[in-house]
Protein backbone atom coordinates (compact mmCIF):
# COMPACT_ATOMS: atom_id res chain seq x y z
CA UNK A 1 0.00 0.00 0.00
CA UNK A 2 1.03 3.62 -0.43
CA UNK A 3 2.14 5.59 2.62
CA UNK A 4 3.69 8.96 3.36
CA UNK A 5 6.89 8.01 5.18
CA UNK A 6 8.91 10.20 7.54
CA UNK A 7 12.30 8.48 7.93
CA UNK A 8 14.16 11.38 9.57
CA UNK A 9 13.27 14.49 11.53
CA UNK A 10 13.12 17.54 9.32
CA UNK A 11 11.01 19.67 7.01
CA UNK A 12 8.04 18.65 4.82
CA UNK A 13 10.50 18.16 1.97
CA UNK A 14 11.72 15.02 3.75
CA UNK A 15 8.37 13.23 3.51
CA UNK A 16 8.44 10.47 0.93
CA UNK A 17 5.70 8.62 -0.92
CA UNK A 18 6.58 4.94 -0.45
CA UNK A 19 5.22 1.41 -0.15
CA UNK A 20 4.50 -0.52 3.03
CA UNK A 21 2.80 -3.81 3.75
CA UNK A 22 -0.94 -3.65 4.21
CA UNK A 23 -1.79 -3.98 7.93
CA UNK A 24 -2.94 -7.40 9.10
CA UNK A 25 -6.27 -7.65 10.92
CA UNK A 26 -6.35 -9.59 14.19
CA UNK A 27 -9.47 -10.80 16.01
CA UNK A 28 -10.29 -7.39 17.49
CA UNK A 29 -8.98 -5.27 14.62
CA UNK A 30 -10.71 -2.99 12.14
CA UNK A 31 -9.06 -2.36 8.77
CA UNK A 32 -10.13 0.91 7.14
CA UNK A 33 -9.52 2.04 3.58
CA UNK A 34 -8.45 5.63 4.12
CA UNK A 35 -10.31 8.27 2.12
CA UNK A 36 -9.22 11.42 3.95
CA UNK A 37 -6.84 12.49 6.71
CA UNK A 38 -6.60 15.87 8.42
CA UNK A 39 -3.25 17.37 9.38
CA UNK A 40 -2.70 18.60 12.93
CA UNK A 41 0.07 20.56 14.68
CA UNK A 42 0.98 17.27 16.38
CA UNK A 43 1.99 15.92 12.97
CA UNK A 44 4.31 18.89 12.49
CA UNK A 45 5.95 18.22 15.87
CA UNK A 46 6.40 14.53 15.06
CA UNK A 47 7.78 15.40 11.61
CA UNK A 48 10.36 17.92 12.85
CA UNK A 49 11.16 16.34 16.21
CA UNK A 50 10.60 19.74 17.81
CA UNK A 51 10.53 20.67 20.57
CA UNK A 52 13.47 18.45 21.52
CA UNK A 53 11.72 17.21 24.66
CA UNK A 54 9.39 15.30 22.33
CA UNK A 55 12.26 13.05 21.26
CA UNK A 56 12.47 11.53 24.73
CA UNK A 57 9.36 9.55 23.89
CA UNK A 58 9.30 9.63 20.08
CA UNK A 59 12.90 8.71 19.27
CA UNK A 60 16.16 10.54 19.99
CA UNK A 61 17.86 10.21 16.60
CA UNK A 62 15.00 9.34 14.29
CA UNK A 63 11.22 9.19 14.63
CA UNK A 64 9.61 6.03 15.92
CA UNK A 65 6.44 7.10 14.12
CA UNK A 66 7.28 6.69 10.44
CA UNK A 67 3.77 7.38 9.14
CA UNK A 68 2.02 10.52 10.39
CA UNK A 69 -1.67 11.37 10.70
CA UNK A 70 -4.23 10.49 13.38
CA UNK A 71 -7.54 11.94 12.09
CA UNK A 72 -9.07 9.62 9.53
CA UNK A 73 -12.23 8.94 7.57
CA UNK A 74 -12.85 6.04 5.22
CA UNK A 75 -14.60 2.73 4.60
CA UNK A 76 -14.24 -0.44 6.63
CA UNK A 77 -12.36 -3.00 4.54
CA UNK A 78 -12.31 -5.91 6.99
CA UNK A 79 -12.95 -6.68 10.66
CA UNK A 80 -11.69 -9.32 13.05
CA UNK A 81 -13.81 -12.21 14.24
CA UNK A 82 -14.46 -10.51 17.59
CA UNK A 83 -15.81 -7.26 16.10
CA UNK A 84 -19.59 -6.99 16.02
CA UNK A 85 -20.37 -3.27 15.77
CA UNK A 86 -18.69 -2.58 12.41
CA UNK A 87 -18.90 -4.37 9.08
CA UNK A 88 -17.07 -4.15 5.75
CA UNK A 89 -18.41 -1.27 3.68
CA UNK A 90 -19.34 0.93 6.66
CA UNK A 91 -18.33 4.57 6.24
CA UNK A 92 -16.52 5.64 9.40
CA UNK A 93 -14.36 8.34 10.93
CA UNK A 94 -12.18 8.45 14.00
CA UNK A 95 -8.76 8.69 15.60
CA UNK A 96 -6.04 6.20 14.69
CA UNK A 97 -2.28 6.56 14.28
CA UNK A 98 -0.28 6.20 11.04
CA UNK A 99 -3.26 7.34 8.97
CA UNK A 100 -1.38 8.86 6.03
CA UNK A 101 -1.58 5.61 4.11
CA UNK A 102 -3.99 3.69 1.93
CA UNK A 103 -5.06 1.56 4.90
CA UNK A 104 -5.03 1.91 8.66
CA UNK A 105 -5.79 -0.74 11.26
CA UNK A 106 -7.23 0.14 14.66
CA UNK A 107 -9.62 -1.00 17.37
CA UNK A 108 -13.43 -0.86 17.21
CA UNK A 109 -13.47 2.08 19.65
CA UNK A 110 -11.25 4.10 17.30
CA UNK A 111 -14.03 4.50 14.71
CA UNK A 112 -17.72 5.35 14.58
CA UNK A 113 -20.20 5.68 11.73
CA UNK A 114 -19.72 8.83 9.65
CA UNK A 115 -22.64 11.28 9.60
CA UNK A 116 -24.47 10.75 6.33
CA UNK A 117 -24.42 14.45 5.51
CA UNK A 118 -20.63 14.83 5.73
CA UNK A 119 -18.04 14.14 3.07
CA UNK A 120 -15.02 12.04 4.01
CA UNK A 121 -12.96 15.24 3.98
CA UNK A 122 -15.27 16.97 6.45
CA UNK A 123 -15.45 13.91 8.70
CA UNK A 124 -11.65 13.62 8.84
CA UNK A 125 -11.51 17.22 10.07
CA UNK A 126 -13.42 16.42 13.25
CA UNK A 127 -11.50 14.27 15.79
CA UNK A 128 -8.48 16.12 17.28
CA UNK A 129 -9.78 19.66 16.79
CA UNK A 130 -13.24 18.61 17.92
CA UNK A 131 -11.94 16.82 21.02
CA UNK A 132 -9.86 19.86 21.91
CA UNK A 133 -12.73 22.34 21.59
CA UNK A 134 -15.26 20.11 23.36
CA UNK A 135 -13.07 19.08 26.27
CA UNK A 136 -11.55 22.54 26.67
CA UNK A 137 -14.89 24.30 26.92
CA UNK A 138 -17.20 21.68 28.44
CA UNK A 139 -14.83 19.89 30.84
CA UNK A 140 -12.02 22.30 31.70
CA UNK A 141 -13.71 25.72 31.41
CA UNK A 142 -17.06 24.25 32.52
CA UNK A 143 -18.97 26.69 30.29
CA UNK A 144 -22.54 27.40 31.42
CA UNK A 145 -25.46 28.90 29.45
CA UNK A 146 -25.33 32.69 29.35
CA UNK A 147 -21.61 32.98 30.10
CA UNK A 148 -19.36 35.19 27.99
CA UNK A 149 -16.64 33.25 26.17
CA UNK A 150 -13.69 34.75 24.27
CA UNK A 151 -11.93 32.58 21.69
CA UNK A 152 -8.60 33.93 20.50
CA UNK A 153 -7.70 32.22 17.24
CA UNK A 154 -11.30 31.63 16.22
CA UNK A 155 -10.62 30.90 12.55
CA UNK A 156 -8.17 28.00 12.86
CA UNK A 157 -8.72 24.27 13.15
CA UNK A 158 -9.60 24.25 16.84
CA UNK A 159 -11.05 27.77 16.84
CA UNK A 160 -13.74 27.07 14.24
CA UNK A 161 -14.94 24.12 16.32
CA UNK A 162 -14.68 26.10 19.56
CA UNK A 163 -16.96 28.91 18.38
CA UNK A 164 -19.66 26.38 17.50
CA UNK A 165 -19.23 24.23 20.62
CA UNK A 166 -19.42 27.29 22.87
CA UNK A 167 -22.66 28.34 21.16
CA UNK A 168 -24.04 24.82 21.55
CA UNK A 169 -23.28 25.07 25.28
CA UNK A 170 -25.38 28.23 25.44
CA UNK A 171 -22.61 30.82 25.73
CA UNK A 172 -22.36 34.29 24.24
CA UNK A 173 -19.27 34.01 22.06
CA UNK A 174 -16.68 36.58 20.99
CA UNK A 175 -14.19 35.43 18.37
CA UNK A 176 -10.83 37.08 17.71
CA UNK A 177 -9.34 36.82 14.22
CA UNK A 178 -7.85 38.82 11.35
CA UNK A 179 -9.80 41.01 8.93
CA UNK A 180 -9.93 38.33 6.25
CA UNK A 181 -11.64 35.88 8.60
CA UNK A 182 -14.27 38.08 10.25
CA UNK A 183 -17.09 36.90 7.99
CA UNK A 184 -16.14 33.24 8.49
CA UNK A 185 -16.16 33.50 12.29
CA UNK A 186 -19.45 35.39 12.24
CA UNK A 187 -20.97 32.70 10.00
CA UNK A 188 -20.08 30.08 12.61
CA UNK A 189 -22.37 31.80 15.11
CA UNK A 190 -20.10 34.18 17.00
CA UNK A 191 -22.13 36.96 18.65
CA UNK A 192 -19.20 39.38 18.43
CA UNK A 193 -16.09 39.30 16.26
CA UNK A 194 -12.97 41.32 17.08
CA UNK A 195 -10.54 42.06 14.27
CA UNK A 196 -7.22 42.06 16.10
CA UNK A 197 -5.63 44.25 13.42
CA UNK A 198 -8.04 47.06 14.38
CA UNK A 199 -8.92 46.44 18.02
CA UNK A 200 -7.16 45.09 21.11
CA UNK A 201 -9.56 42.98 23.14
CA UNK A 202 -7.28 43.30 26.18
CA UNK A 203 -7.77 47.08 26.15
CA UNK A 204 -11.56 46.91 26.04
CA UNK A 205 -14.07 47.03 28.86
CA UNK A 206 -15.72 43.67 28.17
CA UNK A 207 -14.97 40.96 30.72
CA UNK A 208 -15.31 37.26 30.06
CA UNK A 209 -16.15 34.21 32.13
CA UNK A 210 -13.97 32.03 29.92
CA UNK A 211 -11.07 32.69 27.57
CA UNK A 212 -9.93 29.91 25.23
CA UNK A 213 -6.47 30.71 23.90
CA UNK A 214 -5.73 28.94 20.65
CA UNK A 215 -3.52 31.58 19.03
CA UNK A 216 -0.93 31.82 21.82
CA UNK A 217 -0.01 35.35 20.78
CA UNK A 218 -0.87 37.24 23.98
CA UNK A 219 0.57 37.12 27.46
CA UNK A 220 -1.17 35.32 30.29
CA UNK A 221 -1.34 38.67 32.09
CA UNK A 222 -3.33 40.17 29.18
CA UNK A 223 -5.85 37.37 29.35
CA UNK A 224 -6.20 37.66 33.10
CA UNK A 225 -7.05 41.34 32.75
CA UNK A 226 -10.18 40.51 30.74
CA UNK A 227 -11.32 37.60 32.92
CA UNK A 228 -13.90 38.06 35.64
CA UNK A 229 -12.98 36.94 39.18
CA UNK A 230 -13.39 33.19 39.16
CA UNK A 231 -13.07 33.05 35.39
CA UNK A 232 -11.16 30.37 33.49
CA UNK A 233 -8.31 30.70 30.99
CA UNK A 234 -7.90 27.52 28.95
CA UNK A 235 -4.59 27.25 27.11
CA UNK A 236 -4.27 25.19 23.95
CA UNK A 237 -0.67 24.39 23.05
CA UNK A 238 1.19 27.16 21.23
CA UNK A 239 4.81 28.25 20.98
CA UNK A 240 7.84 27.63 18.78
CA UNK A 241 10.71 27.17 21.22
CA UNK A 242 13.13 24.43 20.16
CA UNK A 243 13.49 22.85 23.59
CA UNK A 244 10.06 22.71 25.19
CA UNK A 245 8.03 24.70 22.62
CA UNK A 246 4.28 24.53 23.31
CA UNK A 247 4.95 23.34 26.86
CA UNK A 248 6.38 26.69 27.98
CA UNK A 249 3.06 28.50 28.40
CA UNK A 250 1.26 25.60 30.11
CA UNK A 251 4.15 25.20 32.56
CA UNK A 252 4.05 28.89 33.37
CA UNK A 253 0.28 28.70 33.76
CA UNK A 254 0.65 25.86 36.25
CA UNK A 255 2.88 28.11 38.35
CA UNK A 256 0.50 31.08 38.08
CA UNK A 257 -2.65 29.01 38.53
CA UNK A 258 -2.37 29.37 42.31
CA UNK A 259 -2.38 33.19 42.12
CA UNK A 260 -5.72 34.95 42.53
CA UNK A 261 -9.19 33.52 42.02
CA UNK A 262 -9.01 32.86 38.29
CA UNK A 263 -8.37 29.37 36.95
CA UNK A 264 -5.55 28.83 34.43
CA UNK A 265 -6.00 25.48 32.74
CA UNK A 266 -3.47 24.03 30.28
CA UNK A 267 -4.48 20.68 28.80
CA UNK A 268 -4.06 18.21 25.98
CA UNK A 269 -7.14 16.60 24.47
CA UNK A 270 -7.76 12.92 25.19
CA UNK A 271 -9.33 11.02 22.28
CA UNK A 272 -12.21 8.78 23.34
CA UNK A 273 -15.29 7.22 21.80
CA UNK A 274 -17.92 8.95 24.00
CA UNK A 275 -16.68 12.38 22.95
CA UNK A 276 -16.51 11.33 19.31
CA UNK A 277 -20.14 10.27 19.61
CA UNK A 278 -20.96 13.62 21.26
CA UNK A 279 -19.35 15.49 18.36
CA UNK A 280 -21.31 13.41 15.85
CA UNK A 281 -24.53 14.23 17.69
CA UNK A 282 -23.76 17.96 17.48
CA UNK A 283 -23.13 17.56 13.75
CA UNK A 284 -26.33 15.63 13.16
CA UNK A 285 -28.29 18.21 15.18
CA UNK A 286 -26.97 20.96 12.90
CA UNK A 287 -24.98 22.64 15.69
CA UNK A 288 -21.52 21.81 14.38
CA UNK A 289 -20.12 21.96 10.85
CA UNK A 290 -16.45 21.18 10.14
CA UNK A 291 -14.62 23.93 8.26
CA UNK A 292 -12.23 22.65 5.60
CA UNK A 293 -9.73 25.12 4.19
CA UNK A 294 -7.87 23.07 1.58
CA UNK A 295 -7.83 19.50 0.32
CA UNK A 296 -4.56 18.10 -1.07
CA UNK A 297 -4.16 14.91 -3.12
CA UNK A 298 -2.40 12.05 -1.33
CA UNK A 299 0.83 12.57 -3.26
CA UNK A 300 0.98 16.21 -2.14
CA UNK A 301 0.97 15.56 1.62
CA UNK A 302 4.23 17.49 1.98
CA UNK A 303 2.50 20.57 0.54
CA UNK A 304 -0.32 20.14 3.07
CA UNK A 305 2.23 20.06 5.88
CA UNK A 306 3.96 23.12 4.46
CA UNK A 307 0.68 25.05 4.30
CA UNK A 308 -0.28 24.17 7.89
CA UNK A 309 3.22 25.05 9.05
CA UNK A 310 2.82 28.56 7.59
CA UNK A 311 0.10 29.20 10.17
CA UNK A 312 -2.61 30.75 8.00
CA UNK A 313 -5.10 27.88 7.63
CA UNK A 314 -8.80 28.72 7.96
CA UNK A 315 -10.23 25.60 9.52
CA UNK A 316 -8.68 22.23 8.71
CA UNK A 317 -6.18 21.06 6.12
CA UNK A 318 -7.01 17.70 4.54
CA UNK A 319 -5.15 15.06 2.55
CA UNK A 320 -7.48 12.92 0.40
CA UNK A 321 -6.54 9.35 -0.42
Amino acid sequence: MRAIINENYGSPAGLQLGELDKPAVNGSGVLVRVRAVSINPLDLHLMTGLPYVLRLSEGLREPKTKVLGVDVAGQVEAVGADVAELRPGDEVFGHCGSALADYVCGKPDDFIAKPAGLSFEQAAAVPVAGFTALQGLRDHARVQPGQHVLINGACGGVGTFAVQVAKALGAEVTGVCSTANVSLVRSLGADQVIDYTKEDFAAGRQRYDVVLDVAGNRSIAAYRRVLVPGGALVLIGAGRGRWIGPLARPLRALVLARVGRQRLVPFLAKPNKPDLLALRELIEDGKLTPVVDRVYPFGEASDAMRYLEAGHARGKVIVAG
